[in-house]
């Protein structure tokens, strides 16, 4: 994804009574086995988590939070940005399934797309997305719901500064005009202007980007801009949007973070450990109401994200499956100072969650000699579960070549609900009943499915590319 050069953008709502109002958390569903939404909104309760941003409207999910008292955003796929532009009757069927029927839950956003101005995707969805929205809010509000405001969360390519300073930041030259056109819009609207902004991912997209920069417990280096010093990059960045929106003639316009966060594996910045430092840090930072030089005060936030997805595009790299605070199955990863007052504890994870037979595929090691066959087999099950695990300074780096093979096999094992069909790869492979898992390397059980599970296939050719060229890289040093 494309990114201002020090700045970059990519979402949850955590707030426990005594921690900043203006903190939640993101809820995604890209996941081969999601947990009952029951379970997960019970563990949003027993952490004190009031807010969620999601990325669709989901009737299980949707319905699970009826009768809570936590604030809801739905969200609108791109997918259907164009039915929502063309057709205001479109517009209207959506709020009444979604909005008017769910009158028990305490709706407080509609997010309409998600990064539509993304350099990526080479102008796309540049005719649709302020359409979209402004059909959607006449909706909302021709239906009586003009308290829920819709608004288009933005990856924060959409503004730059050439010279990294805040004060020079500005809205992208390609969008500038219908930037301003939304803007204005959602300012008559009362509507927020949402941004998605990563810090990590200013770190893992510039070799030179300063290290300690990337976090906020003020232990890096600084920049200064006109007298101001900014000590890490999220009030940097947040700042220049600031200064892009003062030049479009907003300059008291309301910001909320739809995403920030750190993930903890694929990368070799992507780890618990970092992970810790840098919620540590931002906690604190939310939880003082300081917010930033260009605006002092409280920041509305969401974190990003609550659980794992092991489904995820890996195209910006391979840690997008692992940003959760809380695993695939509901458990927590490290600590976490919600309070930021030395009250340092594990989250509570999600209770009563159902896993399937203990037992894991792993590799027969009186056969697996042939290199050829070994690897094509290691390669079509990473093209059909997730291994992303394995990859370079990763929590499962360090296995041997047998323990790399066994993970793969055991990965679309679960992946397959352990349909002992799926641990044959052409007699190589067993099912053992003891615990394959390996120093920090984690064998997962796979959960017993939430919902209607999403088939295997969703690895790119380019991750099943990489997973192999690491494969016999790995085999070739070890064997």
């Amino acid at each position: 994804m494309a990114r201002p050069r020090f700045l970059v953008g990519a979402w949850a709502a955590l707030l426990l009574v005594s921690l900043a109002h203006g903190i939640g958390v993101n809820w995604g569903s890209i996941t081969s086995h999601p947990l009952k939404a029951s379970l997960v909104v019970q563990m949003l309760k027993d952490n004190g988590i009031n807010k969620v941003k999601l990325f669709d409207a989901d009737s299980r999910t949707v319905s699970a939070l009826a009768g809570t008292t936590i604030e809801v955003m739905l969200g609108i796929p791109n997918d259907q940005l164009a039915k929502m532009a063309d057709d205001y009757e479109s517009a209207r069927d959506w709020v009444k399934e979604n909005v008017t029927k769910n009158s028990n839950v305490k709706i407080r956003y509609v997010a309409v797309g998600n990064e539509p101005f993304l350099t990526s995707y080479n102008g796309s969805n540049l005719e649709t997305t302020l359409p979209a929205l402004k059909n959607i809010q006449k909706a909302l509000n021709d239906a009586g719901h003009g308290d829920i405001k819709a608004t288009v969360p933005h990856n924060a390519d959409v503004y730059e500064s050439p010279s990294n300073k805040p004060s020079d930041g500005n809205f992208r030259s390609d969008i500038k005009s219908i930037m301003k056109d939304m803007i204005q819009y959602q300012h008559e609207q009362k509507s927020p202007f949402l941004v998605n902004i990563y810090p990590f991912l200013s770190l893992h997209g510039n070799s030179h980007f300063p290290f300690d920069f990337a976090f906020c417990d003020n232990n890096g280096g600084s920049i200064t801009d006109e007298g101001t010093e900014y000590a890490n990059v999220f009030d940097a960045n947040y700042d220049t949007l600031l200064w892009a929106l003062k030049k479009a003639g907003y300059s008291e316009m309301k910001v909320v973070v739809g995403e920030v966060g750190w993930p903890t594996d694929g990368d070799k910045n992507a780890n618990v450990k970092l992970a810790k430092r840098f919620y540590d840090g931002f906690l604190k930072k939310m939880a003082s109401n300081e917010g930033t030089p260009q605006r002092p005060g409280q920041i509305e936030v969401y974190l990003f994200s609550l659980l794992d997805e092991d489904m995820k595009s890996i195209a910006p790299g391979m840690f997008e499956r692992h940003w959760g605070i809380f695993r695939y199955d509901g458990q927590p990863k490290f600590p976490m100072d919600f309070t930021a007052k030395g009250q340092d504890k594990m989250p509570v994870g999600a209770k009563g969650v159902e896993y399937q037979t203990k037992q894991w595929c792993v590799v027969d090691p009186n056969k697996a000699h042939d290199k050829d066959a070994v690897g094509a087999n290691m390669n079509y099950a990473c093209s059909r579960a997730d291994c992303t695990s394995l990859v370079y300074e990763s929590s499962c780096n360090n296995l041997d070549y047998l323990g790399n093979i066994s993970y793969a096999f055991n990965m679309y094992f679960q992946t397959n609900d352990q349909d002992i069909e799926t641990c044959g790869f052409n007699g190589m492979a067993k099912v053992v009943t003891h615990n394959a898992s390996q120093g920090s390397c984690l064998f997962p059980i796979m959960i017993v499915s939430g919902g209607a599970r999403l088939r295997s296939g969703f690895v790119s050719a380019v991750s099943s590319l990489i997973i192999g060229l690491m494969f016999l890289i790995t085999s070739s040093q070890s064997m």
